[in-house]
């Protein structure tokens, strides 16, 4: 005989409910599926990643456009501070999940080593080589967005730490954050389409970050034009097709992503209707989607999956907090979760290098 699990049970009672049912029955789904919680066991795991990484110079994937034989240089020369990890973006999250780890688990960092390598790093000069190459006409557009929306990320830790060091490095950064801010305002009003990618060019994954930047930060203007933006690119979106889903080297969801940002913009009342255009399986008690599969761990688009295994569990889990009704997809979340997790070691560099940071983005949502 087939095994029919409680959440399964749960989830079909809320087909017939009244409204006032379909919250009890959602209620249970939510205490039938133990929450992913961040502890300091999970935290070692994953600052040891960045920590290992932020000063590795090599491997290095520059991404910039050259205009002159002067512009050939080492990382390290280029940017003083973010040319650990892979490539530019991947460190400055490196960066920001030691923040936010630190922040949280004191103990991490005991004998302060950590904040002596920082504190190496942050400093005046650094910040300046770094704003030259943005400064470079050659690379203005560089990192748009993905990466100016980590920098956010990482300002927005920095400046709400009450701690005199943190302080200090948000201090320094912040002429960083708003050249990046500044570049973002005049860009999205020329942006006429969304760019629907399951990779780091995804409008509404920038979006999603600067959005919380700007409310952590009551940036007020920033924050009404991500609005406005995302109604304008999104709010008449129907019918997403999940079937699409994922390409081969996708470490986001289109479709959860675009929903996750209207989930902040919109009222219960507003996103229920437009979800429901949106993305009706999603409704469903037996709404089921399989994990992100990864064949060869050391090849670096290929890892990507494992990324879209945590990011889908932060989308479903902050869907599921805003919609009662959707409390099934919570153990969805949390499966894609921990498919993944177990895997991310420094065994690999192609995946060492970043998915810390998207499991801890997952944990900090759950």
């Amino acid at each position: 005989m087939k095994k029919i699990s409680v959440l399964t049970v749960l989830s079909m009672a809320l087909l017939g409910c009244t409204p006032k049912e379909k919250n009890e029955v959602a209620e249970q789904v939510v205490e039938a599926t133990p929450p992913l919680v961040l502890t300091v066991k999970e935290a070692q795991k994953i600052i040891a990643l960045p920590l290992h990484c932020i000063e590795q110079e090599y491997p290095n994937k520059l991404g910039q456009v050259l205009g002159a034989d002067s512009d050939l240089k080492t990382p390290k020369q280029l940017r003083p501070i973010f040319y650990g990890c892979f490539d530019w973006h991947s460190a400055v999250h490196g960066y920001w999940s030691i923040i936010e780890l630190m922040k949280r688990f004191p103990e991490l960092d005991q004998n302060g080593e950590i904040r002596e390598r920082l504190n190496g790093l942050i400093t005046p000069e650094h910040v300046q080589v770094e704003l030259a190459f943005f400064d470079d006409p050659n690379n203005r557009t560089f990192e748009r967005t993905y990466g100016w929306a980590w920098l956010f990320q990482l300002h927005g830790a920095l400046s709400t730490w009450e701690d005199e060091d943190a302080q200090r490095w948000a201090a320094l950064l912040e002429p960083l954050a708003k050249v990046l801010m500044d570049r973002y305002t005049a860009y999205l009003p020329k942006l006429n389409y969304p760019i629907r990618t399951g990779t780091h060019d995804n409008t509404a994954y920038g979006l999603s970050l600067s959005l919380e930047y700007a409310r952590l930060m009551k940036q007020t203007d920033f924050e009404m034009l991500i609005v406005e933006t995302a109604n304008r690119l999104y709010a008449k979106d129907i019918n997403c097709n999940l079937a699409f889903e994922p390409s081969g080297h996708d470490f986001l969801s289109p479709c959860l992503e675009e929903a996750r940002l209207m989930s902040k913009i919109q009222d219960t009342t507003a996103f229920t209707t437009w979800l429901k255009a949106f993305l009706p399986e999603i409704f469903e008690p037996d709404f089921q989607l399989e994990i992100g599969k990864v064949s060869d761990r050391t090849d670096g688009h290929l890892v990507h999956l494992d990324g879209l295994n945590f990011s889908r569990a932060a989308c479903l889990s902050d869907l599921a907090k805003k919609l009662p009704e959707l409390a099934h997809v919570k153990a969805i979340g949390k499966h894609h979760f921990e498919s993944s997790f177990g895997n991310i070691t420094n065994d690999d560099y192609m995946g060492s290098h970043w998915l810390g940071t998207f499991a801890l983005y997952a944990l900090l949502h759950q």
